[in-house]
C-alpha cells in the first residue's frame, strides 16, 4: 500500500552539508578532463577543457563532491550580509582587454535555447561570443545553465556542452534535473533509478552516494514475467545484476531521465510503491521534430492516471527541476559563487536574465522566483521561439519579453543594461564617461584662457 511520505523531504532538500574541507584562494584554472585530478577539482576553482572523447566513462563522485562542496560555501556565504562598503565593482580587465561587468548575469536553459534535437543552434554559438567580451561594450558577462535535462553525469553533459557551443563549462556553472537529488542519499539506502541509456543513471545514483542501486533491467533479469512484452537484449542481460529482488526493500524511485519504455518501468513502480521522485515535470520539450515531443511528466501524469484506475486512490509524486523554487534558490546561490571565483565579484548581480523556451517551467519558475523576493537580484524572464513555444502562440505564463533566438535574447538584455546605465550617471562605465568629459572642459578652459 502506497504510504504518503514526501513531506518530510521538501524542506531540507538545500541544507548546507558540512564537508570538513576548505577551499584554497587560487586563481581560476583550466584543467584537462582526461588528466585533472580530484586534487585539481576540489583545491581551487577550475574550469575543464572538453576532451575529444565526449561518452568517455565520468567519476561522478568526484562532481557530485564538488557540487555539493560548493553548495556548503554558498550557504555560509548568505549568512551574512556585505556591508555597503564591501563594494568589489568590476573585475580589472582581463588579458583580452575586457571587464566583467558586476551588474547583471544570464541563465540559461538548454533544450530548445542552445540544442535542439542534438544539435547546436547557430545562434546559441554567437550568444557565446558575446557574452565573453566579443560585443560593442567591451565587457564580459557572467552566465550558468540551468536544465531540467538528466541521465548523465554533470561533468559529461558540460564536456558535451563545450563541444557544442566551442566554449568551457564546467560543473560550477552548471545544474541539471537530478543534482538536488543527491541530497536524498543519506535518507534511501536501497532505491530503484528509472529511465536514461544503458547503466548511465546507475552511475549518476552511485556518484551521488546511493548505496544500493537498483534499474528496472534488474528486477526484469530476476523474473522475466514482471512485463510480459520486454525482453531484456544481451547487453541489457550483461548489465543487469543477479538478485532475487522478490524479497528486497525497494525504498523509493527516482526517475533521473525520461523512460525508455513507458509500460514496462510503469508496471515495475506500481508494483513497488514507494515514495516516486521525478527529476522534472516537463510536459513536453523541444527536439528537431517540427512538434514538440512528450517527455517526464506526462510519465508523471500517465502514473498518478494509472495508479488512480487501478487503487481508486491517489499516489503521490514529488518533481525536483523548473518551476521548483528550489531549484531556482540552488541557482542563485550557485551563480553568486561562479562570479566571485572566475570574476572575482563578491556581491550578487542586481539583475539575472533567464532564457528559456517553455513557459509552464521556464517562464513560470523565474516570475514566480522573482515575485518571492528572497533575492536581492531581480529575475527578468525571456521567451524564444526556437523551442516549445513557437511564433503564433500564446503562453500561458507571461514573460517580461519574448525574442526569436537566444542571440536577440542576449543582445535584449546587455542592450537593456546599457539603457539603465546611461540613465545613472553613478554608474562604474558612466563615471569613466563623466570623468573623460570634465577633462575635456578643462582642457577648453585653459585654451581659451590662454588665448
Amino acid at each position: 500500500m502506497w504510504v504518503n511520505r514526501p513531506s518530510a523531504v521538501g524542506d531540507d532538500l538545500l541544507c548546507p552539508v558540512s564537508t570538513g574541507r576548505t577551499r584554497s584562494k587560487h586563481q581560476l584554472r583550466r584543467l584537462s578532463s582526461q588528466i585533472a585530478t580530484r586534487a585539481d577539482l576540489f583545491e581551487c576553482p577550475a574550469v575543464l577543457t572538453a576532451s575529444q572523447h565526449v561518452n568517455s566513462q565520468n567519476n561522478a563522485s568526484e562532481t557530485a563532491y564538488a557540487i555539493e562542496l560548493a553548495k556548503y560555501h554558498l550557504t555560509r556565504g548568505t549568512e551574512t550580509t556585505p556591508s555597503p562598503s564591501d563594494d568589489s565593482g568590476p573585475a580589472t580587465p582581463d588579458e583580452s582587454g575586457s571587464t566583467t561587468t558586476d551588474k547583471y548575469a544570464f541563465a540559461f536553459d538548454i533544450d530548445g535555447v542552445l540544442i535542439k534535437g542534438g544539435e547546436v543552434i547557430p545562434a546559441a554559438i554567437e550568444a557565446m561570443k558575446v557574452l565573453n567580451g566579443e560585443n560593442e561594450y567591451g565587457i564580459k558577462v557572467p552566465y550558468i545553465f540551468v536544465t531540467n535535462g538528466g541521465g548523465k553525469t554533470e561533468e559529461e553533459r558540460c564536456i558535451q556542452l563545450s563541444n557544442q557551443l566551442q566554449v568551457d563549462v564546467s560543473p560550477g556553472q552548471f545544474i541539471c534535473g537530478h543534482t538536488p537529488m543527491r541530497e536524498l542519499a543519506q535518507k534511501y539506502h536501497t532505491v530503484l533509478v528509472v529511465g536514461g541509456e544503458g547503466e548511465k543513471c546507475r552511475t549518476v545514483a552511485k556518484g551521488y552516494g546511493f548505496k544500493d542501486v537498483i534499474t528496472p533491467g534488474d528486477i526484469i533479469k530476476d523474473n522475466k514475467d514482471t512485463t510480459p512484452f520486454r525482453k531484456l537484449t544481451e547487453e541489457e542481460l550483461n548489465n543487469s545484476n543477479q538478485r532475487n529482488y522478490g524479497e528486497v526493500d525497494i525504498e523509493a524511485v527516482f526517475v533521473f531521465a525520461d523512460s525508455r519504455d513507458w509500460a514496462g518501468d510503469c508496471q515495475i513502480i506500481l508494483d513497488i510503491c514507494p515514495p516516486v521522485f521525478f527529476s522534472h515535470n516537463d510536459v513536453v520539450w523541444a527536439t528537431s521534430h517540427k512538434h514538440s515531443r512528450i517527455g517526464m511528466g506526462a510519465l508523471r501524469a500517465s502514473l498518478e492516471a494509472m495508479f488512480r484506475a487501478i487503487t481508486g486512490q491517489e499516489i503521490k509524486t514529488i518533481a525536483f527541476g523548473k518551476p521548483q523554487m528550489g531549484t531556482f534558490e540552488f541557482a542563485t546561490r550557485l551563480l553568486q559563487q561562479w562570479r566571485k571565483d572566475t570574476h572575482g565579484i563578491n556581491r550578487p548581480p542586481e539583475t539575472v536574465y533567464f532564457i528559456g523556451d517553455t513557459p509552464a517551467s521556464d517562464i513560470r519558475g523565474t516570475n514566480e522566483f522573482n515575485d518571492m523576493g528572497s533575492t536581492e537580484a531581480t529575475w527578468h524572464s525571456i521567451l524564444v521561439k526556437t523551442g516549445v513555444f513557437q511564433e503564433g502562440g500564446r503562453p500561458e505564463y507571461v514573460p517580461k519579453t519574448t525574442v526569436d533566438n537566444v542571440l536577440d535574447a542576449v543582445r535584449y538584455g546587455m542592450q537593456r543594461e546599457a539603457d539603465k546605465s546611461s540613465r545613472d550617471p553613478m554608474d562604474p562605465f558612466m563615471k569613466t564617461s563623466l570623468i573623460s568629459c570634465k577633462n575635456v572642459s578643462e582642457d577648453l578652459v585653459s585654451e581659451r584662457l590662454r588665448d
